[in-house]
């Protein structure tokens, strides 16, 4: 999809910015297919029409999908895939949509990409013979590092829910300023470029957990009991997101919660700043603010390591490479 959650006036969506986007920088030749826009304008069964009948007038190398619900029909999905290449699918949340999403869909795509560790051994034992353990990246066509000055203190770009708002209190009840922004915060949503240059201006930028309980009004609560529905009220497990690498991919310093297997992907006190609980996340607040040439030094590291392993180029090619159109 192109908007984010398909929604026009939230601007363009993690997808188009940074897949669509690396796809593009690396030299394919893309064929966009918004599922969702054409889903709004023409309904489910029509929309999967067209898609089908894209996939046969372009007879694709491979069609890459990022699912958002169950827009597409996994006959279409079966359709597709004889019309061209290989489908390879990118599941986001395995870590909390697996039972409930992935699984139904898994089988009948080709290849399916997920960043779960533990979803891995999920997808084979569906029968499920292509899948690539990746993880989020930096496109370094729309991430780069602006500037090498400092404008800002400590900062965090993302939603304001969950704990979030408390966690920045406990920071700056510390004696540390934050400046936030993101949907619900005071400063609003900044654009691409603020944002980049945010992470690469920032002494430290922050990376909170996106792990949160689902929280359901009286009235949701209510009207599920009527229907008969359970609520899924389970809290979400803490995962490696997108964040961990653009961050780094601006030249920017990250303080970033630890989450499993961080450490495959980056040293914690070498290459980005780790922490483990909120104690520990206002000790180093102060730690790294009083020591910026220890800072910079990390900040420099991680940039490295990001463009050596860890933009879209890297994950994209083994992707490509499974589903034998590398």
């Amino acid at each position: 999809m192109a908007d984010d959650y398909g929604d026009p006036t939230r601007g363009p969506s993690f997808e188009e910015t940074n897949f669509r986007s690396a796809l593009e920088g690396m030299g394919h030749d893309v064929v966009p297919f918004d599922f969702i826009a054409r889903e709004q304008a023409v309904g489910r069964d029509a929309m999967n029409a067209e898609l089908r009948y894209a996939a046969e007038e372009k007879r694709p190398d491979a069609s890459f999908f990022v699912l958002f619900k169950d827009e597409l029909a996994p006959a279409t999905i079966e359709a597709v895939s004889k019309a061209g290449g290989p489908t390879i699918n990118w599941f986001a949340d395995d870590h909390w949509r697996f039972d409930d999403f992935s699984r139904h869909y898994g089988p009948s795509f080709d290849v399916c990409v997920t960043t779960d560790h533990d979803s891995v051994a999920r997808y084979h034992d569906l029968g499920v013979s292509r899948v690539v353990l990746s993880q989020w990246a930096c496109n370094r066509y729309a991430y780069s590092r602006v500037t090498n000055g400092i404008e800002h203190g400590v900062t965090f770009v993302g939603q304001r829910y969950g704990r979030r708002p408390e966690i920045v209190d406990r920071i700056e009840t510390a004696g540390y300023d934050v400046e936030c922004w993101g949907l619900g915060w005071p400063n609003g949503r900044l654009d691409h470029e603020g944002m980049v240059r945010v992470f690469s201006s920032s002494a430290i930028n922050l990376n909170l957990s996106n792990a949160w309980k689902p929280e359901h009004s009286r009235r949701m609560r209510v009207g599920a009991l009527v229907r008969g529905i359970k609520l899924d009220t389970r809290p979400r497990r803490d995962q490696i997101k997108g964040r961990n690498f653009e961050v780094p991919g601006c030249g920017g310093f990250l303080l970033t919660q630890h989450v499993p297997h961080l450490e495959d992907y980056f040293v914690p006190g070498e290459e980005i700043g780790v922490f483990h609980d909120e104690d520990e996340l206002v000790r180093q607040v102060g730690h790294w603010q009083s020591n910026p040439e220890e800072r910079a030094a990390v900040a420099e590291a991680g940039y490295r390591r990001v463009l050596a392993e860890h933009t879209y180029d890297h994950r994209f090619q083994e992707i490509f490479r499974v589903a034998g159109v590398a």
